[in-house]
């Protein structure tokens, strides 16, 4: 088990000098010779090392290793726990087990390094609380963006805990009751899906006229949007509705691709999710679920392969909590985009300020000065070698605005 596995303490709350190593500024630039300087929670200065001569504080030797910004999973569901049939286990819970889970899974998620994550869908609201509670301290966690219920048609994906809605005013009401309830952003699902029966991943489920309108009334309260949508005609109906992002993306072609990129579209490609389930399909994962999924694995990366060729904006995120889509391994998706052709440098950012910007956190995901310090130190270089950053075994610490959060800082 890696260093940042173990429990951490309380975490350092004096100002921390990192130096010794190379830097990564979340925005694709490798640092060397410089050190980072974190005080009261942000990242006070960026400089050469040398200039820290006086210093008299707490030192960590970086040597060999590599400073990052903490990595934004933008798509995760707290309250599936990646069992083979997460509805079926969902369904046996109460909702204090639902929320205690959704807990753990957020607590997971930080210890592997996510310092902010994007719920794309929970039960009841259960996840505003725990949202609530490590915002005020009570809990340690990531920053967390909630969506609340997702917004669906009758029999659309998604309806065994979304909002079903439809026609133009319901899905208005609908979006409505999520920002009553405190919502951060809203999902609307645009196509079918993998993991709901009955439906097929290629079929357009809100109209253009319905996503344009949910979308439209997102953004009165100022609200972000997402969209789960496999195929092209639901990819269209969203992108020209002006969602922020495309969850999957699965059937994209040249037109989506144009659309998107003339709206500066984010893509979600969340292949960890598709990943899971076809590296374990023999483990219980409902046959319909396994089926669907082989069935769009080529399309998926291929899509993948058009947007990032062309420069779209791609962000990170998992759908954690997909069938053996554990909590706590999200980093793996940097892996997995590598393993589609992105360069690892374009992973990471990926993964840091492409994902903190869609999750409309400025000030995070990047190491500057003035940036929050929510921070992840790796061994080697993950500019050169992924799995550095990917693979939990080379993490040293995690810090959450400039506090310890798992592992252990190197002595100086």
């Amino acid at each position: 088990m890696s260093a940042a596995h173990e429990s951490a303490s309380t975490g350092n709350t004096g100002p921390l000098l990192f130096t010794g190593g190379n830097v990564f500024d979340g925005q694709g630039g490798l640092l060397a010779g410089q050190a980072v300087l974190v005080e009261d929670g942000r990242i006070a200065r960026v400089a050469p090392a040398g200039q820290f001569e006086g210093y008299a504080g707490q030192r960590v030797d970086t040597t060999g290793m590599t400073l990052l910004p903490g990595l934004a999973d933008c798509h995760v569901h707290l309250v599936f726990t990646g069992s083979a049939d997460p509805h079926a286990q969902m369904s046996r819970q109460g909702p204090a087990q639902i929320t205690l889970t959704a807990l753990e899974n957020a607590q997971a998620a930080l210890r592997g390094g996510i310092t902010a994550v994007r719920d794309c869908g929970g039960k009841d609201y259960l996840e505003f609380g725990v949202r609530d509670a490590i915002a005020r301290g009570v809990f340690a966690g990531p920053t967390i963006k909630a969506a609340g219920r997702m917004i669906c048609m009758t029999g659309g994906h998604g309806n065994r805990t979304g909002r079903v809605a439809d026609g133009c005013d319901e899905v208005v009401k609908a979006v409505r009751e999520q920002v009553h309830a405190g919502c951060d952003l809203v999902k609307i699902m645009a196509t079918g899906g993998v993991m709901t029966p009955g439906v097929n991943p290629m079929d357009a489920h809100y109209s253009y006229d319905e996503m344009h309108a949910g979308v439209r009334e997102a953004k009165r309260f100022s609200k972000s949007t997402a969209s789960h949508a496999q195929g092209t005609e639901g990819i269209l109906n969203a992108v020209r509705a002006g969602i922020d992002s495309i969850e999957h993306g699965i059937f994209m072609d040249q037109q989506c691709l144009d659309e998107m990129l003339a709206r500066q579209t984010f893509l979600v490609p969340t292949i960890a999710a598709l990943r899971n389930i076809l590296d374990n399909a023999d483990r219980g994962i409902p046959a319909y679920v396994v089926d669907k999924a082989r069935a769009v694995e080529q399309r998926h990366r291929e899509s993948f392969q058009m947007y990032y060729r062309a420069g779209g904006r791609i962000a990170m995120g998992t759908d954690a909590g997909t069938p053996f889509n554990r909590h706590g391994r999200n980093a793996e998706e940097l892996a997995y985009m590598v393993a589609f052709g992105m360069t690892p440098a374009d992973a990471l950012v990926a993964g840091t300020s492409r994902a903190h910007e869609l999750l409309g956190l400025p000030g995070h995901g990047i190491v500057s000065e003035g940036a929050v310090a929510d921070l992840l130190l790796v061994r080697g270089d993950p500019t050169q070698d992924i799995a550095c950053a990917a693979d939990t075994q080379h993490h040293v610490a995690v810090l959450k605005q400039g506090r310890l959060a798992a592992g252990a800082l190197p002595p100086a």
